[in-house]
């Protein structure tokens, strides 16, 4: 990862994003949020949602703050990004929301077992292919023994939106999307357990009202995005 690249994009991340995506008819906080609710329903599920330790590995500009503070109030929250940038512009919009931390891309700044959930979102597509493991190992490393997860959601090169929003973004001329089976499999070789894929957002906003199906499709690898969700 080159820092340098992310930091001459943070000032205009956000416009750049909202541009993009403008065919789907939504904002970024649209998929910021569905992001963090979804992990919600998922956390939920299965356990306590109080006093979690959240990692938000490559937390950018900090888009996914507020949904983590409206979804998680009571959680420790700690942003990390190799982007001085970026933090600072976090920082700056949601002080005092979360712990913004530099990462320098070799070793996590903490304590093994140190997080409950670790969150990554569209991150991994930036992070050249031989590196994957290695970052996903250490991400394991600060999870907590036997409980901790990670939620790593990202674009699905199987669907032609996606591709072409990709394709057409400046911040993302160095992306080289995973497919979900990739993906899962090394999550499975840096020793995660119970790795499982379900893929997400199948329906622009002007057919908003079918989104109610979209928990029914997850099996379906048409979704413009994915999550993988592993445990440590």
């Amino acid at each position: 990862m080159d820092p340098s690249r992310f930091d001459k994009f943070a000032d205009e991340y956000y416009a750049l994003h909202a541009k993009n995506i403008e065919i789907t008819g939504d904002s970024p906080d649209y998929f910021a949020e569905y992001k963090i609710r979804d992990v919600y329903r998922q956390v939920s599920a299965t356990g306590a949602c109080e006093n979690l330790r959240i990692l938000d590995f490559g937390s950018g500009v900090g888009n996914s703050v507020p949904f983590f503070r409206q979804y998680f109030p009571s959680c420790h929250l700690v942003c990390a990004d190799v982007s001085v940038r970026s933090l600072d512009l976090a920082r700056r919009r949601f002080e005092g929301l979360a712990s913004y931390v530099l990462f320098t891309g070799e070793r996590l700044p903490f304590r093994s077992g140190a997080f409950d959930i670790a969150f990554s979102a569209c991150v991994f597509h930036h992070i050249a292919t031989t590196e994957h493991i290695t970052l996903l190992r250490e991400i394991r490393r600060v999870l907590s023994e036997d409980l901790g997860r990670l939620f790593l959601y990202e674009h699905n090169p199987l669907n032609p939106l996606t591709l072409h929003a990709v394709n057409t973004c400046a911040f993302d001329s160095d992306a080289v999307l995973i497919p979900a089976w990739r993906m899962r499999r090394q999550l499975r070789d840096a020793g995660y357990s119970h790795v499982s894929v379900c893929y997400r957002v199948f329906f622009p906003r002007y057919l908003k009202l079918m989104r109610f199906l979209e928990l029914k499709l997850p099996f379906l690898p048409l979704g413009a995005q994915y999550c993988i969700v592993g445990t440590a």
